[in-house]
């Protein structure tokens, strides 16, 4: 059965302040909260990405959504809510993107392997693992319930003229 209408969430843009904050843990698992992340599916794939954070469609709670295989497999579909990394080993470096700050591309080292401990929509506790793509995704989106934004992994260098670029966009009304 297609669900009409789906609500899309603007994805708010660096610098807002709820980017900055860290989100606070889910309490509820009702009707409500199930719609939520339904909701936050059908913006994350409107935004044509592969992660969501709840704090990027301005809802400081500890949730996000992820489907690396972008609406391919629906079986992909993960959804973590009060996540937590219990264990991570490796090392990759990879360029990442971010809804937040659109056009900007960098380089970030990150877990080649994570596991996740978290609640799932029902408030079951469940563990969730990832390499690679997914390890980096799942990486990413807590970063954000924690208030922190891929650019703040880049060397100051790199991060300053990363906020050069988005100051000029800004100045354009491009951002």
């Amino acid at each position: 059965m297609a669900k009409k209408n789906p609500k899309i969430h603007e994805v708010v843009k660096y610098p807002d302040p709820v980017l900055a904050k860290r989100g606070e843990a889910v309490t509820v698992f009702d009707a409500d909260l199930k719609k939520l992340v339904d909701e936050m599916f059908d913006s994350m794939y409107a935004a044509q990405g592969i992660g969501l954070a709840a704090p990027q469609i301005n809802i400081s709670k500890r949730l996000t959504v992820i489907d690396i295989s972008f609406q391919k497999n629906p079986e992909e579909k993960i959804v973590l809510i009060n996540p937590e990394i219990i264990d991570r080993s490796g090392k990759q470096v990879e360029e990442e993107g971010c809804l937040s700050l659109p056009e900007i591309r960098e380089k970030v080292t990150r877990s080649e392997w994570v596991k996740v401990k978290a609640q799932d929509v029902t408030g079951k506790w469940i563990e969730v693992e990832g390499e690679e793509l997914l390890a980096r995704a799942i990486q990413h989106e807590i970063d954000h319930l924690d208030g922190i934004l891929f650019i703040d992994h880049l060397s100051r260098l790199k991060r300053d003229l990363v906020l050069r670029k988005i100051k000029k966009l800004q100045k354009n009304g491009e951002w």
